[in-house]
């Protein structure tokens, strides 16, 4: 409902209220209550709209998830996070599809890379980008201790045709190699795992979850030209250290969010203050909370 019809609607409301009131109709009152309930929830939509006013966040979003020093911890960490995302996009009706995904030596994740191609999905998830913080007891310790663990979340755009990023195919070495997998019958036999180097920036992306060579080609070169957007954009608003910045080292000190879930339960945004003690709903995908504070809290750091 865009504001014009909102304003409209608030106007026909008052003029119901005051008939309700005038002529004692319940019948009116209760129609007038569902309304205002209606109006309630469409200018929410339009007040967060209004929050998602960036040049790209009507976009879609290449998401990156990788783990922290630490080994199984924090590979497994990594593949929480990986679950908490999914079952976001499964809430809100957000088409994905993995680009790329690298098992863990042990367990858990060495990486993944989600293609969410829903608008405005970027500005949904640009609040995710940086470093997040697991305290938990270990199952991976016989001594069952309490462990800290890290991963980091990186999100850039997700660039349509109509954005000229344009790439040389000279300044591209492409490497095949064979794609991991778990053994067995499953085992690739061909190189068909794709890795794109762009040269002149360094950025070094790669795909092998398709079988075919061709399908992770195109994927990596999705990829490629979301990160050369990204620091396209950087560059245009004069941040040239952005790329460096955004990727702090993946340990103490640098986190945006906490996870505790031993002795107590509690996730904590360290930009926001925005905090629940329901762990388990977070890690099930209730982001949502999260997010809007962000986006308020960045909103108020333009004004």
């Amino acid at each position: 409902m865009p504001l014009d019809a909102a304003v409209d609607k608030a106007e026909e409301l008052q003029l119901l209220a005051e008939m309700a009131a005038e002529e004692d109709d319940e019948g009116t009152r209760q129609e007038v209550a569902a309304g205002v309930d209606e109006l309630d929830q469409a200018v929410e939509k339009l007040d967060f709209q209004f929050l998602l006013s960036d040049e790209d966040d009507e976009r879609g979003a290449v998401l990156e998830i990788h783990p922290g020093a630490g080994g199984t911890e924090s590979q497994d960490w990594a593949q929480m996070l990986l679950r908490m995302y999914t079952r976001y996009f499964e809430r809100n009706d957000m088409k994905t599809e993995t680009l790329d995904l690298q098992a863990g030596d042990e367990a858990g994740i060495k990486t993944a890379v989600l293609e969410i191609d829903t608008p405005f999905a970027y500005g949904y998830l640009k609040s995710e980008s940086g470093v997040h913080r697991l305290v938990r007891i270990s199952p991976f310790d016989a001594q069952s201790r309490r462990h800290t663990s890290f991963a980091s979340v990186f999100v850039y755009p997700l660039v349509d045709d109509d954005v000229a990023v344009e790439i040389n195919p000279a300044d591209l070495r492409v490497d095949t190699f064979r794609a991991q997998g778990a053994g067995g019958q499953h085992v690739n036999k061909t190189d068909s795992a794709v890795r794109l180097t762009h040269e002149p920036s360094g950025i070094v992306v790669s795909c092998q979850n398709e079988r075919s060579q061709h399908r992770n080609r195109e994927s990596a070169m999705t990829m490629l030209r979301a990160k050369l957007y990204q620091k396209v954009l950087l560059e245009r608003q004069k941040e040239r250290d952005a790329i460096e910045a955004e990727k702090m080292e993946i340990a103490w000190g640098s986190q945006i969010r906490s996870y505790v879930l031993q002795p107590y339960t509690k996730v904590k945004d360290h930009r926001t203050d925005h905090e629940t003690g329901n762990s388990t709903a977070v890690l099930d995908g209730a982001l949502e909370d999260f997010i809007d504070a962000y986006l308020r809290w960045a909103g108020a750091q333009k004004t």
